[in-house]
């Protein structure tokens, strides 16, 4: 039976790639309505090791999420990313927390989670876009990303403090995380110097384990590793950027190719067809909330600092998935919500990943920072071509 389970799995891995590829569609939004198909129809369901691999999946992916900011330009955009960032994050989670607890009627644990899970920005499908479009190379994408980097570090940061159930093992967490945090970066890079660039990958292995270290230790003090990985992913990013750009490609490719599509699968793999149909009012319902609450925190700062791009910025803003679907999954390991309330919450998730991101292209799309780049490619061109004559 678990050959069946890994040859279905390895079959849903295969496919989303190739429909992601073939319809330019983000594959963990195929994986997870795979993985619901699979799991409603083909007979998959969760085992132990499907389990901890999609855990671990999830994990890696906080990592990859936080090597994916540019310290440099945190800095240099740092006012206008704390303020549209924290409103992005603040905002939602209460206007989330107080829909559910007061409309639906859900439980205080529930209604934070849902207030976490409305609050989160997707890194990934504002930075597949960027890179798609040009755009991360302009300051408007440079201020998208810090923007989202602070509401989601915000999400995970409340996140941590909210569920927390502190014991011995949670300062052990703690102290393990900071050392991590602090000295990870600098023994890869002895690493690297020492070694040079083996075949074995040596520096690979190690983050691995630092993972699966933090990972065993926030299980034994009642806590999850969602913020010490994140921070170590922003930790790396010098590392990756400036010393070894191939060790990043390579962790990447394994994350991307075994880890990530687990925790995606396994996320749709709760996602029950039969109470989402009872459900779709709620779904659009919630939608609605994270939609009209984000443009509400956004907007007004958007129009102050990216006036002719406010719009758009707020609606990139609004979008959500990785770390809503990571959200909910601990919602639902730690019994916060329940199968239902789950596979509306992520229902919810995919639509913020689609429909804004289509509105913002369909007709908010800021063709003059293309015209702007452009021009800028052209003269960085023109400079290069002369030097060249010169020599």
């Amino acid at each position: 039976m678990d050959l069946y389970l890994a040859l279905l799995v390895g079959s849903l891995i295969f496919l989303s790639s190739f429909l992601s590829i073939r319809f330019m569609i983000s594959a963990a939004l195929i994986e997870i309505v795979l993985g619901a198909i699979a799991g409603n129809y083909l007979g998959l369901y969760q085992t132990e090791w499907i389990q901890y691999l999609g855990e671990f999946g999830g994990i890696v992916l906080t990592f990859l999420a936080g090597t994916e900011v540019d310290v440099l330009v945190l800095k240099s955009k740092l006012k206008e990313s704390l303020i549209i960032g924290g409103t992005s994050f603040l905002m939602p989670f209460i206007g989330g927390f107080l829909f559910v607890y007061y409309v639906l009627h859900w439980s205080i644990q529930s209604s934070e989670i849902v207030g976490l899970v409305l609050s989160t920005t997707s890194l990934a499908v504002i930075y597949a876009l960027l890179v798609e479009t040009g755009l991360v190379k302009s300051e408007l994408g440079k201020l998208l990303m810090t923007a989202c980097f602070i509401t989601n570090l915000l999400s995970v940061i409340f996140l941590s403090i909210l569920f927390a159930q502190i014991n011995w093992f949670t300062l052990l967490f703690l102290i393990v995380s900071i050392f991590t945090i602090v000295f990870t970066p600098r023994i890869i890079d002895k690493m690297t110097r020492s070694f040079g660039f083996k075949v074995v990958e040596p520096e690979l292995k190690f983050l691995f384990f630092v993972l699966f270290a933090l990972m065993y230790l926030a299980k034994l003090g009642n806590n999850h590793a969602i913020l010490p990985a994140f921070i170590l992913g922003l930790t790396m990013t010098d590392y990756f950027k400036n010393i070894n750009k191939e060790l990043e490609t390579r962790f990447r490719a394994i994350a991307f190719t075994m880890l990530t599509p687990f925790f995606f699968i396994r996320g749709g793999l709760n996602i029950s067809f039969s109470m989402l149909g009872k459900n779709i009012w709620l779904v659009l319902g919630i939608f609605f909330v994270k939609i009209i609450t984000k443009t509400a925190g956004v907007l007004p700062f958007a129009v102050r600092y990216v006036p002719k791009e406010a719009m758009y910025t707020t609606l990139l803003m609004s979008t959500g998935l990785t770390f809503g679907i990571i959200f909910s999954q601990y919602g639902l390991s730690i019994g916060a919500i329940d199968k239902e309330q789950f596979s509306i919450l992520v229902t919810t998730e995919i639509l913020s990943a689609v429909m804004p991101t289509l509105i913002a292209q369909k007709f908010f799309e800021p063709k003059h920072v293309y015209k702007s780049i452009e021009e800028k490619e052209s003269v960085k061109k023109t400079i290069y071509e002369a030097g060249k004559e010169d020599v």
